[in-house]
């Protein structure tokens, strides 16, 4: 049996995706977004105090990229992964981690915007700079879908993958923070993959998650 440990909207949704998308069973225990991550039984399965942590076959993982790779591996190695002798391995690889990337920005800006309670806490000069940050993101992940020739449906020419499962939720969480209207391709990508019924399957039930705006303007102060 696996156990993914969860709060909704946090990177934990990305493996709960990709859980979606191999079909494979697993339970799912859903956390507080709240101190009881550092409660010693939690740091037992994830020593920084942070989710996603996964249990499977009496091992403990966290850290998502990891996850996402050991889970292709042995579930899905040519469909929601790329096997070693693929052409696509070195931009499957790429583009799985890269998704930190974007996620490291859209998780600062969640906390400028969200977890600090104070206003004399928040920064409009950090809420500014990271939004620029994540606008270059988009930049990436519009150029890599646009090609002079014609524009890829995925981010890998082989077609859909674990590659758009985590990128695909770091821009989830990057969208409530720098909008997408200036770049089309991303913008036909995300609606694409999002339609699919494992992404749905990872969205929080109704006033669950972090969020209670669609959009966060960047402060004033």
């Amino acid at each position: 049996m696996i156990t993914l440990h969860h709060c909704p909207q946090t990177r934990s949704m990305r493996t709960l995706w990709l859980l979606h998308e191999l079909e494979i069973p697993f339970r799912l225990v859903v956390h507080p977004f709240d101190k009881s991550l550092r409660r010693p039984e939690f740091l037992s399965l994830s020593p920084a105090g942070r989710v996603p942590a996964l249990e499977i076959d009496g091992e403990r993982m966290f850290e998502t990229g990891a996850i996402t790779e050991y889970l292709c591996e042995r579930f899905s190695p040519e469909a929601m992964g790329r096997g070693a002798n693929s052409l696509d391995r070195m931009a499957w690889l790429v583009w799985v981690h890269f998704a930190e990337t974007v996620s490291q920005h859209a998780a600062a800006l969640t906390q400028q915007h969200v977890v600090l309670y104070e206003d004399a806490m928040r920064s409009s000069i950090v809420m500014k700079l990271e939004a620029a940050r994540l606008r270059k993101c988009y930049d990436a992940i519009e150029a890599r879908l646009s090609t002079p020739l014609e524009n890829r449906d995925y981010l890998l020419t082989s077609g859909f993958s674990a590659a758009d499962v985590s990128v695909g939720q770091a821009v989830y969480m990057a969208r409530h923070f720098a909008a997408l209207d200036q770049y089309p391709e991303t913008t036909k990508w995300y609606a694409r993959i999002t339609e699919r019924p494992a992404f749905k399957a990872s969205l929080p039930e109704s006033g669950g998650g972090l969020y209670d705006k669609d959009f966060y303007p960047a402060w004033e102060g």
